[in-house]
């Protein structure tokens, strides 16, 4: 694990915010030259502490307005393999994020869709019918606040 110094900190919460922000904006916010912070995100990125950028969408803009979080317990454990099941959910659009948990249920999904109709038709027709899909249990999203994560 990389050791990490306040100025280090400061960095990863700037670009949690704003990743696109430049080196050089970027420095000035935190007293460092464009090169000493490009050299500090240059490392950052080669230790595996910052591990890729993602463009964040606003699904309700681009017609999706409705996003359900899903647990999915596997019916018959043994009989399908997780890849196998992981590999056919993760093939269904609509399902933006697979997560092997442990508890009550075996996967916890969320899925987008157009509206309730729209996300009974890709429940009934596409996940219901995955392999070892067993009991769901759906939960709609009312509102989300982002966290920007545990970053002291």
């Amino acid at each position: 694990m990389m050791e990490l110094d306040d100025i280090d900190r400061a960095l990863l919460r700037a670009l949690v915010l704003d990743a696109t922000q430049s080196a050089g904006a970027l420095g000035r916010d935190l007293g460092l030259s464009q090169p000493a912070t490009w050299r500090r995100i240059k490392r950052l990125k080669e230790s595996g502490v910052i591990a890729g950028h993602r463009l964040q969408i606003d699904a309700e803009a681009v017609g999706f307005g409705v996003t359900v979080f899903l647990g999915v317990k596997l019916a018959t454990k043994g009989r399908v393999s997780l890849e196998d099941f992981e590999r056919a959910v993760t093939a269904i659009p609509e399902v933006q994020t697979v997560e092997h948990v442990l508890g009550l249920y075996d996967y916890r999904l969320r899925v987008v869709a157009r509206d309730l109709s729209d996300f009974e038709r890709v429940l009934r027709r596409r996940i219901m019918t995955l392999p070892g899909a067993g009991d769901v249990e759906a939960n709609v999203l009312l509102s989300e606040e982002r966290l920007t994560g545990p970053i002291s």
